[in-house]
């Protein structure tokens, strides 16, 4: 069976939003889903129909994305699903090689996205390019190591975060060109960050926020949610959740964690998400203490591999040809040749033999500067024709910081 595929219609909004809710088996409240609507880029839509029923879905978000050396125009796929009824039929199969064709037409040579099942984007291109830390850690025993940062200008000032969105949106605008994978946020998903309805909170407290400022102004905010506890004894046993820390330097990053770890009637910290590298890893003294799970966050597919290629910074000069390997986007499937060094790269069709092949979910993989090359390589999913070439390759597209995205779209 064909299943016709086109952008809904905003009064078709009730049916599309079902087979997501259908899929991920969801209930969001009235509040949450007029933000989800009011977000959504409809031209950017796409349903498969059968007849008169939606039976797959999926959407993009116009994002400004930080990647090595710059930001590019990036496609942020979301709401991908199929109705349980429709599973196995070629449909998220076509709703995917569609998606894709459009972000090529707009001129994305880059889509990424969050998985909600990690097996199934890579059939489709997709390469796990970031990660995530989760913490939950106990208050006791956090003490920082010697010659943590300090600044006497600087003190902390408890906000109600309603009130301090303009703070907010400043700092973040100041640090989201720092790291690959961080996207400037429209307003629609600011609002959900800040959002602190019940349904919002769902059990773990109102939202709550402390600012680090100095004379000059904020330099850095924590937001979080409480909730209270104590045992059997009557011993506060409090979890207080993280939900954002950012911070322009060192000194308001430091005084902001403090202010979590030392909070009055607090035991128990949980970090939902935070960077492989971040900072708070080497502030602690025992940092056994962060109990941390890793987990993978962005995936990022290559929807032009040459223009991707040449639109990012390299750490170290680089001079290959890669075989690559891609049968979605078959415009990808060919010998490239990447030059780069400081002063820029290009990335050019030849019929030269390969140094390298490998599928385009390797090239996405490590796009962000924290790929697997070499792994991959001893896996046997790349191959390397002239020796050394794989360790060349991946040294120049290793990147510091490492990438993450910190919000999921």
């Amino acid at each position: 069976m064909t299943y016709p595929i086109r952008p809904i219609r905003e009064a078709e909004w009730p049916a599309f939003a079902g087979v997501l809710e259908e899929g991920f088996g969801m209930t969001p409240h009235p509040s949450q889903d007029a933000r989800w609507k009011a977000g959504t880029e409809f031209d950017r839509t796409l349903a498969a129909f059968d007849g008169d029923t939606i039976a797959g879905v999926t959407s993009v978000f116009s994002l400004s994305m930080t990647v090595p050396g710059g930001a590019l125009p990036v496609a942020g796929v979301t709401a991908v699903s199929v109705l349980p009824s429709h599973r196995r039929r070629g449909i998220l199969s076509s709703l995917m090689r569609r998606q894709l064709a459009d972000v090529r037409e707009r001129g994305e040579s880059v889509a990424a996205l969050y998985a909600s099942e990690a097996v199934i984007y890579g059939r489709y291109g997709y390469g796990r390019a970031s990660a995530n830390l989760s913490f939950r850690m106990r208050t006791q025993g956090t003490e920082f190591v010697a010659g943590a940062p300090h600044d006497p200008s600087l003190r902390l000032r408890v906000v109600k975060p309603a009130e301090a969105r303009g703070d907010y949106e400043q700092v973040f605008a100041a640090v989201a060109g720092l790291r690959p994978g961080r996207y400037l946020r429209k307003a629609s998903f600011w609002d959900d960050v800040l959002a602190d309805g019940e349904a919002d909170q769902q059990g773990a407290g109102a939202l709550r926020s402390v600012v680090a400022e100095d004379d000059g102004g904020v330099r850095g905010y924590a937001l979080f949610r409480i909730k209270p506890s104590w045992d059997a004894n009557g011993v506060p046993d409090g979890e207080l959740s993280l939900r954002e820390l950012e911070a322009v330097d060192p000194a308001a990053y430091a005084l902001l964690w403090r202010s979590v770890l030392d909070r009055d009637l607090v035991s128990q910290v949980h970090a939902v998400s935070r960077p492989v590298d971040d900072p708070i890893v080497a502030l602690l003294a025992d940092p056994r203490q962060l109990r941390a799970g890793w987990y993978d966050e962005l995936w990022v597919r290559l929807v032009e591999v040459d223009r991707a290629l040449a639109a990012r910074a390299y750490s170290a000069p680089v001079d290959v040809v890669i075989g690559v390997e891609d049968a979605v986007c078959p415009w990808n499937a060919r010998r490239w040749r990447l030059s780069a060094d400081a002063t820029g790269a290009e990335c050019k069709p030849v019929d030269d033999e390969p140094d390298v092949s490998l599928p385009v979910t390797a090239l996405g993989s490590a796009y962000l500067g924290d790929g697997l090359l070499a792994a991959q390589l001893g896996a046997g999913l790349v191959r390397e024709h002239t020796p050394g070439t794989v360790r060349s390759l991946a040294a120049a597209m290793a990147w510091d910081p490492k990438p993450w995205a910190g919000l999921t779209f």
